[in-house]
């Protein structure tokens, strides 16, 4: 007897169609449409953003008002496809970048250190932590004029501003994640005898990295939004993008304000944008926060 021809099952047949007929593997195709899902949602969201600016613009104010909010096109071609305009915007906003940059660095060093003596030392933690709530629950608008009064207005307040705005929830995070860690793991560690400097560093650091780069996350975004309120009201020395969106406010320049709060939202989500992908590359192996 002659033997019957093998039949691939139906669902094999049906996985290796499409590599045959397209030329395209699967996961390669699978990732380009996730890349497109991924992308499809803020596409949709910016347009729905320019749709109501322009139904505000065109629609609701009227022509004797619409130079309080000018439509989208005129922003462009008024200001940022300006190079004079655009340049002395992009200067501002670097050194809006750097005191940012600067304030965030030495909130995460202080937050950290803090948060960390505090989970070593009940003591520590019930001396500080009040502190740090009354300096998250107090304005820092009503702080401001203080810190004007004692470090002058320059670079030094207004890297000050960023500090006390951003350190609070590295503070609040660090020592979460540290008094978060699993108690079985603790009496793994007490059992090998290890001492506190030991148990900090190989166990306690690495269980709360997930939540400390939350809180640097968090902290970016609000580093620089002390930033914008630093050059806002510490003219003195370079002047920063805030500066410029005060300047702009009062001489009614609308087009300009716009413009200038239009890169500062754009240098605020490339700094969130940013440390998202240092969690991920940090901790996205080995923790849901991160993937």
């Amino acid at each position: 007897m002659m033997a019957a021809p093998a039949i691939a099952p139906p669902f094999l047949a049906a996985v290796d169609e499409p590599a045959a007929t397209t030329g395209i593997p699967p996961i390669r195709t699978s990732f380009v449409l996730r890349a497109l899902r991924r992308a499809l949602v803020p596409a949709v969201s910016v347009g729905l953003a320019l749709g109501a600016w322009y139904l505000v613009s065109l629609v609701l104010l009227s022509p004797e008002r619409r130079f309080l909010l000018p439509p989208p096109d005129r922003v462009f071609t008024e200001s940022l496809s300006n190079p004079v305009k655009l340049e002395v915007m992009l200067r501002a906003l670097a050194v809006t970048a750097r005191i940012a940059v600067t304030g965030l660095l030495l909130a995460a060093v202080i937050g950290v250190a803090v948060g960390v003596l505090m989970s070593q030392a009940k003591v520590v933690e019930r001396v500080v932590y009040p502190y740090a709530v009354v300096l998250q629950a107090i304005p820092v608008l009503a702080v401001v004029p203080l810190i004007g009064l004692w470090f002058g207005y320059g670079a030094t307040a207004r890297t000050i501003v960023c500090v006390l705005i951003a350190v609070h929830p590295i503070i609040a995070m660090t020592l979460f994640g540290i008094q978060s860690v699993d108690a079985n793991l603790r009496e793994l560690f007490a059992l090998g005898r290890a001492n506190r400097l030991r148990r900090l560093l190989s166990l306690e650091l690495p269980a709360a990295l997930p939540s400390i780069m939350a809180s640097l996350r968090t902290a970016a975004g609000l580093s620089v939004t002390g930033a914008v309120i630093g050059d806002m009201f510490f003219a003195k020395g370079q002047p920063g993008i805030g500066t410029l969106l005060d300047t702009y406010r009062a001489r009614l320049q609308s087009e300009d304000l716009l413009a200038a709060l239009v890169l500062a939202a754009l240098f605020g989500v490339t700094v969130f944008a940013v440390f998202t992908a240092a969690q991920r590359l940090i901790v996205g192996r080995w923790h849901a926060s991160g993937r």
